[in-house]
């Protein structure tokens, strides 16, 4: 009888998460004109951070990789909007948000037709234990993880160790990995997309040294490019990687339901919003991820519910660092001591 009240219970909320789904649709339309200037009032202030860092070197080197640490935010906000354009909200015409995506993947050092397509991929199966390794940050189970043998079990406690994830795991992943199509290399498309990003990306290097010398390559564009990684891994990291968030196994597996229950609502101070174009609204972002960066705050003014769940403030996402394996009995993510302790 307990099984299915609680499966009975299970379809009820599975229902509820489609319904906000079609509550959502309504938020979907992009406004060209506020896309347009999103755009501007990104890359404008980029460029020119750019320009003052590069002026700066004869100055002072300090200031120059002080600019270089502000313009990350703005650097993070391109990647933000190159976000959107993957999925097709920044503007109705699918070309036009393709190819911006695509110039904006060089600043970026992301193949934009490779990240697309994975990141569709960790859309369509987050929260699924079946369907794990695209996408997302590794995660065992608690039964999972003690079936390990124990250099296994080493080499995954040194990959969720904060140090890998967050420091040496952000440059890895943008400066060395994004490199290939992995996971993607029997197509060609995507061998064109990382191979024709490389390309961009040594000749913008190049330039930069050619002008320059090896000064704005170390001070300018490899602090800019770490710290906007660094802060995009973290967001990436704490939107799914909280204790109540949400996996089941695949039968059991519903979409919209993971979405709802399985991405955070990192609540942000108005700057930090701004800089990462309110990707922290996650949850909605995943319930219907057609709708416009700048369309999210309205979707929480109208929806005080929404607005309400799965909040997470930036101290209480400090605490996400600690978890690692989902014990599948409490429905929760633990730590590498409470595992031990069960």
């Amino acid at each position: 009888m307990f099984d299915q009240i609680e499966a009975a219970s299970q379809r009820s909320e599975a229902h509820s998460a489609k319904k906000w789904a079609r509550v959502l649709a309504k938020y979907r339309d992009p406004d060209p004109i506020r896309s347009s200037f999103e755009l501007a009032v990104t890359v404008g202030p980029f460029l020119i951070l750019w320009a003052l860092a590069w002026w700066s070197m004869s100055i002072s080197y300090w200031l120059t990789f002080t600019l270089s640490l502000l313009n990350a935010g703005f650097l993070l906000r391109l990647f933000a909007i190159q976000h959107d354009c993957g999925h097709g909200s920044l503007f109705r015409n699918r070309t036009l948000s393709d190819w911006i995506g695509r110039t904006i993947g060089v600043l970026t050092l992301t193949p934009y037709d490779v990240w697309r397509r994975s990141h569709s991929i960790h859309h369509s199966s987050a929260g699924n234990l079946g369907r794990r390794g695209v996408g997302d940050i590794q995660t065992l189970t608690l039964a999972e993880y003690r079936a390990l043998k124990p250099h296994k079990k080493l080499l995954y406690r040194l990959y969720r160790n904060p140090v890998v994830l967050f420091c040496l795991g952000p440059g890895y992943l943008f400066i060395l990995q994004n490199r290939l199509p992995l996971g993607l290399m029997g197509s060609v498309k995507y061998w064109i997309s990382a191979m024709g990003t490389n390309i961009a990306l040594v000749l913008w290097v190049a330039l930069v040294w050619y002008f320059g010398g090896l000064a704005p390559v170390l001070l300018i564009f490899l602090p800019t490019t770490l710290l906007a990684a660094t802060a995009g891994v973290w967001l990436f990291y704490v939107q799914h990687q909280f204790e109540t968030t949400h996996w089941d196994s695949e039968e059991d597996w519903q979409l919209h339901d993971a979405a709802l229950k399985g991405s955070s609502y990192y609540v942000l101070p108005p700057v930090l919003q701004w800089v990462s174009a309110n990707i922290g609204v996650h949850h909605v972002h995943h319930l219907y991820s057609r709708i416009p960066f700048y369309r999210l705050p309205e979707v929480l003014r109208d929806h005080k519910e929404l607005a309400e769940s799965n909040r997470m403030t930036i101290r209480q996402s400090f605490h996400s660092v600690r978890l690692h394996l989902w014990d599948e009995n409490s429905r929760r993510l633990v730590s590498f001591a409470q595992a031990k302790a069960l």
